[in-house]
């Protein structure tokens, strides 16, 4: 007989305290206030952070991006056509999909178990600090 449950691993409020914290600590190093939001699976949030000084117009920025990420189970970013940046794909998936997937890169996926279980998204800073500070969230994720 086929499997009609499986066993999934979900992230819990701790875990997404501990990649919202080290994320936050980050920022504060490179000096750059940021909102940061951290998601379930699912895309529901969970842990929120707008920091002192962070830009409120990428509250929802940071929001989508841990959305994205969580849903697509993969790194916010600019859609490909083969080795170069297509704009009009990544426009066209952004307006398909009702900005769930969005080409701006920030939101990173968390995983255990080899499984996706929430993602992480960061708004405020150029893209490239974006990134540096989500990568520290699924940095502290990974070893709480």
């Amino acid at each position: 007989m086929a499997h009609v449950t499986r066993n999934n691993s979900k992230l819990t409020l701790e875990g997404a305290e501990a990649a919202l914290s080290a994320a936050k600590a980050h920022a504060i190093s490179i000096g750059v206030p940021m909102n940061i939001a951290v998601v379930d699976d699912g895309g529901h949030l969970l842990a929120f952070a707008r920091m002192d000084g962070a830009k409120l117009s990428s509250i929802d920025i940071a929001i989508n991006k841990a959305h994205a990420a969580a849903i697509r189970r993969q790194p916010t970013g600019p859609a490909r056509g083969g080795d170069e940046v297509s704009v009009l794909l990544s426009l066209g998936l952004a307006i398909a999909s009702h900005a769930n997937q969005t080409p701006i890169r920030g939101g990173l996926p968390l995983e255990a178990n080899d499984q996706c279980v929430g993602g992480i998204g960061v708004s405020a800073g150029t893209e490239d600090q974006d990134v540096e500070v989500a990568r520290a969230g699924v940095a502290a994720f990974r070893k709480s």
